[in-house]
């Protein structure tokens, strides 16, 4: 992995991250890449009663790992590798920043930004704005409303 192109994506609950997915599977086929994935999870919340705040990390890590495996599937049908998997706790701003800056195998990070009114969503607009600076790696965003047929003609 080491002189390979990987192309981070952060796994969320948003719609617009099928277009990032896609949009970085297709980028490391046709470049003999690989995608990484992240998924950050939020702290418990529970600090007064460790033992339930361990169990609600352990079951959130859980729930995380387990997305993370069934989306390994569908990047692997698309990209022809198997994709790493990141899971971390905290705010996704930060653990995406610290990743980066963890993971020197990382070229490139990938968001979709929300086709909505209210802007690209949180994660772009701090990463494309006021942290920009704390990257090492380009950010390529993609607009949430494409196409997988309109992704796979600019790949």
């Amino acid at each position: 992995m080491s002189n390979r192109r990987v192309f981070l994506v952060v796994v969320d609950d948003t719609p617009e991250q099928v277009a990032a997915l896609r949009y970085a599977s297709r980028r490391a086929r046709a470049t003999g890449g690989r995608v990484a994935l992240l998924r950050v999870i939020e702290p418990a919340e529970f600090q007064q009663f460790a033992a339930i705040g361990a169990l609600m990390r352990d079951e959130a890590r859980a729930e995380a790992e387990m997305l993370l495996t069934r989306l390994a599937a569908e990047i692997e049908a698309l990209s022809g590798d198997i994709p790493a998997l990141y899971v971390r706790e905290g705010d996704p701003r930060d653990e995406v920043i610290r990743l980066i800056a963890d993971e020197p195998s990382i070229s490139q990070l990938v968001l979709a930004a929300d086709p909505g009114t209210s802007g690209p969503g949180p994660l772009v607009t701090a990463l494309t704005g006021r942290y920009v600076g704390r990257l090492r790696v380009p950010v390529t965003i993609v607009p949430g409303s494409l196409t997988d047929p309109q992704i796979d003609q600019i790949t």
